[in-house]
């Protein structure tokens, strides 16, 4: 049963009770019409549980897992007049509705769009997939263990690689054949130098309740009207990824270290929080309508540069930013290679494989558990699949991205 029909279920069924319930209060107008005194108010007869129907007795726990196993089983995500629908049922359907609705830190799970922006959970990290097509160049991120036989596997991200003269791109949307950024579907991108040896994360909208400022030295201006209003203004920099040279060109693994901009590396540490966005900017002029300088038809900067930001909480610079670095793989002396604990995700022995654990400085005081603890880990499992493990404070897009820059060719590297 899909969720769609489980709602419509609902729905007829909470027709036919305010059918009954109006038929009941239209019957006791009628009497009260034939009657000369005045009785008092009463209140309606509480309604027979029994005549609700099949989903009206369910207890809260059995009703939660029911929820979660229909929306597991489907491949796109869920409309937000079907959640208020389940939402509008009775008090006892509301609460559990919120569990559902929650950020992936509180409930480990991707309900909407946006929570793909959002920090994954704390404890057990999110398993993905990712599935490479050489002939489109396309990559997509799928939700589960491993891809479905039947291939009706649930969407979360795909992304394009486009090759340009002096860097190659990656488009990241979130539908898998629109990669435009006039599209609202448009998340933002990865940029490599020519080497690929150098990459930066680049979002569609500015970091949660950080106020960003355009700078000047843009590529081109154009007026607002003259171009689709979904167009996102800038493409704001939260991240970057730089991988070791191998000068000396000597056997081993790639070595990498990502810094996020505006997650603080407190976030790792218990009782830390990362920006968590609640919803995507709606539209181009609404975007820039909070930006400080902005009038109505004054011209709009379009900008690939990095962002910085004047205030002394969200500049990069004045806080202590999260740095992620490749954990060191032990060498087995029988299998002649390099080895990590995938916990079985990994099967595939390849050059791109990784876990990403926090670099931090003792002066950090960081307890010896969280910075072993592996916030990101990605493998291969067969020809063009792999998985993809993220937690907290990494978000799914963002731990895409860092994904995508082991795709690049990096001949200097290897």
């Amino acid at each position: 049963m899909s969720l769609k029909s489980f709602v419509r279920e609902l729905m007829e069924m909470r027709d036919a009770i305010g059918s009954m319930s109006r038929r009941r209060v239209e019957g006791k107008h009628s009497k009260s019409h034939k009657q000369s005194h005045i009785a008092p108010e009463q209140a309606l007869v509480p309604f027979d549980s029994s005549q609700q129907g099949q989903w009206a007795n369910i207890p809260p726990e059995l009703l939660l897992d029911i929820v979660r196993r229909v929306e597991e089983n489907e491949t796109s995500w869920p409309a937000r007049a079907v959640v208020l629908f389940c939402a509008s049922v009775c008090r006892s359907w509301r609460e559990v509705t919120k569990e559902i609705v929650r950020t992936p830190e509180q409930c480990g799970r991707l309900t909407f769009p946006i929570s793909l922006k959002q920090p994954g959970p704390r404890e057990s990290p999110i398993q993905c997939f990712i599935r490479r097509d050489r002939a489109t160049s396309t990559y997509h991120l799928c939700f589960g263990l491993v891809p479905s036989e039947d291939g009706s596997d649930k969407l979360l991200l795909a992304a394009r690689k486009i090759r340009r003269a002096m860097c190659t791109d990656f488009a990241i949307s979130l539908a898998a054949n629109d990669f435009s950024r006039a599209s609202d579907t448009y998340v933002g991108k990865l940029r490599s130098n020519f080497l690929g040896t150098k990459f930066t994360i680049y979002d569609s909208q500015p970091p949660c309740d950080i106020a960003m400022q355009p700078t000047s030295g843009m590529s081109r201006r154009f007026h607002s009207k003259q171009v689709s209003p979904r167009v996102p203004a800038c493409n704001y920099r939260i991240g970057f990824i730089s991988y070791e040279l191998n000068v000396l060109r000597t056997r081993g693994p790639r070595r990498m270290n990502c810094t996020m901009d505006y997650i603080p590396v407190s976030s790792i540490e218990e009782g830390g929080t990362a920006p968590t966005p609640t919803s995507f900017p709606q539209t181009f002029d609404e975007q820039f309508s909070s930006l400080p300088g902005s009038k109505g038809k004054e011209p709009v900067i379009y900008s690939n540069s990095p962002i910085p930001s004047p205030s002394p909480v969200s500049t990069p610079g004045s806080l202590d930013r999260l740095v992620l670095k490749n954990k060191a793989p032990r060498w087995h002396e029988q299998l002649q290679c390099w080895c990590l604990n995938f916990k079985g995700r990994v099967t595939v022995a390849s050059v791109k494989n990784f876990q990403l654990v926090a670099a931090v400085e003792p002066f950090h005081n960081v307890p010896l558990a969280d910075q072993e603890k592996v916030i990101l880990q990605f493998g291969k499992i067969g020809k063009d699949i792999f998985t993809m493990d993220y937690c907290y404070p990494l978000s799914a897009f963002q731990a895409f991205a860092i994904c995508l820059s082991s795709f690049d060719t990096k001949p200097a590297c290897e």
